[in-house]
């Protein structure tokens, strides 16, 4: 089952969507994502808990 997330997930004004087969997948897209366009929130396992709180199965 193909999983997926946005940043409007998480009630953040952005447009960034991702899709992946795995939570692995996704929380390194979100990572990726939050380093290049969110540079002030913090990468931690709080982050990585939040992300995997928001993953949608689609």
């Amino acid at each position: 089952m193909t999983k997926s997330i946005s940043c409007s997930d998480a009630g953040v004004d952005c447009g960034w969507s991702a899709t992946a087969e795995t939570e692995e997948e996704i929380l390194a897209k979100a990572t990726e994502h939050v380093k290049e366009s969110h540079k002030d929130m913090a990468i931690n396992p709080e982050f990585a808990e939040k992300v995997k709180s928001l993953i949608k199965d689609t």
